[in-house]
């Protein structure tokens, strides 16, 4: 995907990456640096990722200008893991040609925004626009999955499951029902 000799496979992993990115409504992406992944809602713009946020947006922990990001996709109808990707972060300057036709894009994703008429303008003072553009192949697709789970370990809490109701408890809490009605 990088522009080196490219084989069949080579195409038919970048039009399921293609497809699976525009369908798919959440994208997970982890900042290279080992932060926890994050759900962020996308638009598919000029063969890449582009994700708008921070300021009143969605917030994008970890996510620098001048990074790499671990992105994953999910199948639409199943959702699990369909692929994943290393993607190359960098940040679009507001007003720039391709600052603009990305966030038509992301205009058009944007759903139940506060200020329609006036998105563009907020975005551009408030907000950052991120490009994920794929470098290299997919490190997961069908076929070639990992087999750990990907879960998130539980924090550490001082809270305890639930125990089982003592056994006299639906007498007693019966017994008041019937004396008060």
């Amino acid at each position: 995907m990088d522009g080196t000799t490219a084989t069949a496979d080579d195409f038919l992993d970048r039009a399921l990456l293609e497809e699976a990115v525009k369908k798919s409504g959440l994208l997970w992406v982890r900042a290279a640096d080992g932060a926890s992944a994050q759900p962020l809602w996308h638009a598919w713009y000029d063969g890449a990722v582009v994700l708008v946020g921070d300021g009143g947006e969605q917030p994008l922990h970890g996510l620098r200008g001048d990074g790499t990001a671990v992105v994953t996709v999910r199948s639409k109808d199943k959702w699990g893991r369909l692929v994943a990707f290393v993607a190359e972060v960098s940040v679009l300057e507001p007003g720039s040609e391709a600052w603009t036709g990305a966030v038509e894009e992301l205009k058009a994703k944007r759903l139940n925004a506060p200020d329609t008429d006036t998105i563009t303008e907020r975005w551009a003072a408030e907000c950052r626009v991120l490009r994920l553009l794929p470098t290299g192949g997919l490190t997961e697709r069908p076929g070639a999955m990992p087999t750990d789970s990907h879960a998130a370990q539980p924090l550490p809490s001082p809270v305890t499951t639930r125990q089982p109701i003592p056994a006299g408890l639906p007498k007693l809490v019966l017994g008041r029902l019937r004396r008060k009605g």
